[in-house]
């Protein structure tokens, strides 16, 4: 894995684009969705290393998203994300095997730690 492809879902286009632009410049590649239908999409035509993507969007939801990937028993690294995390969202995204459950905001560091993290333990990459 030369340079890690990052799948980026979110529908709200600013907070998209800030993540995108700060994860490229930390030497990622990005690909971008705009809800769950569209990274589904995504998925099944791009080689995607780890998924990034929000809670609550239109279409289908970050949750049925991990459902979707869980129930066709694909193990890619997905970090969930929302400004409205309850107790029982972190429990079905535990379930379904999300790497990680952040709070938003979220800040960039943070995220490009966690997705270094998924790198590690999913493909045992480590940045040079």
């Amino acid at each position: 894995m030369l340079i890690p492809n990052l799948l980026i879902t979110d529908d709200d286009a600013a907070f998209r684009q800030v993540l995108c632009e700060g994860l490229v410049r930390r030497g990622f590649r990005v690909t971008e969705a705009t809800d769950g239908q569209e990274a589904l999409d995504v998925l099944g035509s791009h080689e995607v290393h780890v998924c990034l993507i929000d809670f609550h969007m239109p279409r289908m939801s970050g949750l049925d998203v991990l459902r979707h990937l869980h129930s066709a028993g694909q193990s890619l690294p997905c970090v969930l994300m929302s400004a409205d995390l309850d107790d029982d969202i972190r429990r079905e995204a535990a379930a379904m095997r999300a790497y990680r459950v952040l709070d938003k905001p979220v800040r960039l560091k943070q995220l490009s730690d966690v997705v270094c993290g998924a790198l590690a333990d999913v493909y045992g990459w480590r940045p040079s």
